[in-house]
């Protein structure tokens, strides 16, 4: 069994990653009834006898002691780490594998990528390795960051280089969450943009999120609870909110309903490496089959149900229909129409009690309405995992690598031109040492190479897909 470290990044990557850790323990509580240390619970936590003096030994086998974490948490403000820290998770993370500081990135990528990377290097990676250090078989980084802010932006990225050079073999699974047009950072473009370079470089996967579909998400489920139809109530004790308050906070916070949408993607994400199943996928066969060209290996996420997350008890869908809702715009994590643009390869990962026969079917009947590129119109990979989601019989994750992500990165773009045109707030970037004018200009140049490869195999739409005769064999 191989494992996996998070590293969350930011304010944003830090909430995320709390509710995917929560998550994650609520799932393997379901599942695993005994309270014994087991493949699945180790690839992201290690178990801890906390009586040994020092650094704790870890127990490979057995009965479960302590459970800790894989996981780096780093934010420059200390806020989030030390809500985290005196919250209930607060013994789920080892001590030694936090970083903050206290003057936060004040939302400039130089900052976090030039500042802060260089002050801190050396303590990141002493963490990464001694994370390493307590993996098996080390197979994946999962980095959670925003694109927004300076931290998220600028130190998520620069962590990306760091794991590139330290653990070329291990993957690096990046999490983004991009800002929406209405953001409240001004220079959320600047980071934005600046970013993407990097992810364009070094990252293996990307799974871009967009903050505008997940409140989309969450406010059609919000209608749907109000709509007072017979079984759309919140259950009282849900999964995704864990106290009797749940109803009345999400009001006050959707961030909070939003962040659980992004850590359910992890969950399922994950689901397939960590449990049985007739058909397991691993993460490094998502990587292998969905990402044909190195650069474009930004993956659009969709999950069905989608009422799992807010964990509203309405009575489960026909199967079929689930099949069909993954491929809807309105369960995607960030705002695109993959069925009307250009598919190079897709990942359907089921969960639950689903046969080989159903997901053939499924695929045969929505294959018609969906574009392949000419050269793999067989580009599908399935995974089924038999354990579900905690409290419902199934649910779908559907993975695409589609060029349906051009507007986001295009959108971004002319917002980035709009600011750079008149070099506003420029110069909070260039007083900071080694960023250069230069930068912006091969960051927008790197961003207008992908939107150019995308644009390209866009323009193959229309050519006709060849049926190349197949070798005939003597029986």
């Amino acid at each position: 069994m191989a494992q996996s470290v998070v590293v969350q990044v930011g304010q944003c990557g830090n909430q995320i990653g709390c509710c995917f850790w929560d998550l994650a323990l609520r799932e393997h509580a379901a599942v695993n009834q005994k309270g014994i240390y087991d493949e699945a619970i180790s690839s992201f936590f290690r178990n801890v006898d906390t009586r040994v003096v020092g650094d704790g030994g870890s127990i490979s086998k057995g009965k479960i002691c302590s459970l800790k974490a894989r996981a780096i948490l780093i934010d420059m403000e200390e806020g989030v780490v030390n809500e985290i820290l005196q919250g209930p998770l607060r013994d789920v993370f080892d001590s030694k594998q936090l970083i903050t500081d206290i003057s936060g990135s004040g939302n400039n990528w130089a900052v976090g990528y030039k500042v802060f990377g260089s002050l801190y290097q050396e303590q990141i990676l002493e963490k990464l390795r001694k994370s390493a250090e307590h993996c098996d078989c080390l197979q994946c980084f999962f980095i959670i960051h925003s694109m927004g802010g300076g931290t998220g932006s600028g130190l998520g990225t620069f962590l990306l280089k760091l794991l590139e050079d330290e653990f070329p073999e291990v993957y690096r699974f990046v999490t983004s969450v991009y800002p929406s047009g209405e953001d409240d950072v001004i220079t959320s473009p600047y980071n934005s943009i600046l970013a993407m370079k990097e992810l364009n470089e070094h990252a293996d996967c990307v799974l871009p999120i967009d903050n505008q579909s997940l409140f989309d998400i969450i406010s059609k489920i919000d209608l749907m609870v109000n709509s007072g139809k017979l079984g759309t109530t919140i259950k009282p004790k849900s999964l995704v909110t864990s106290s009797a308050e749940a109803v009345k906070k999400w009001h006050q916070r959707p961030f909070d309903a939003m962040n659980n949408i992004v850590a359910n993607l992890l969950l399922n994400l994950t689901s397939s490496a960590r449990f049985e199943g007739s058909l397991n996928m691993d993460l490094n066969e998502i990587s292998m089959n969905l990402v044909p060209f190195p650069q474009l290996h930004y993956l659009v996420s969709s999950l069905t149900p989608l009422y799992t997350l807010a964990d509203v008890n309405i009575p489960t869908r026909r199967l079929d229909q689930m099949f069909s809702d993954a491929f809807s715009k309105d369960h995607q994590l960030i705002r695109a129409d993959p069925k009307h643009s250009l598919y190079l390869a897709c990942a359907l990962m089921v969960r639950g009690n689903v046969q080989v026969s159903d997901l053939r079917r499924n695929i045969e009947r929505l294959k018609p309405s969906l574009q392949f590129v000419s050269w793999n119109q067989e580009g599908w990979k399935t995974s089924l995992c038999s354990v579900p989601p905690v409290g419902h019989s199934h649910s779908l994750l559907a993975l695409a690598n589609n060029t349906c992500v051009k507007p986001t990165f295009m959108e971004l773009k002319e917002r980035f031109m709009r600011l750079y045109k008149k070099k506003a707030h420029l110069h909070h970037y260039l007083q900071i040492e080694g960023m250069e004018e230069s930068g912006f200009m091969e960051a927008v140049s790197s961003l207008s190479g992908l939107i150019e490869e995308y644009n390209q195999l866009d323009a193959t739409k229309s050519m006709p897909v060849e049926d190349f005769p197949r070798l005939s064999i003597a029986v």
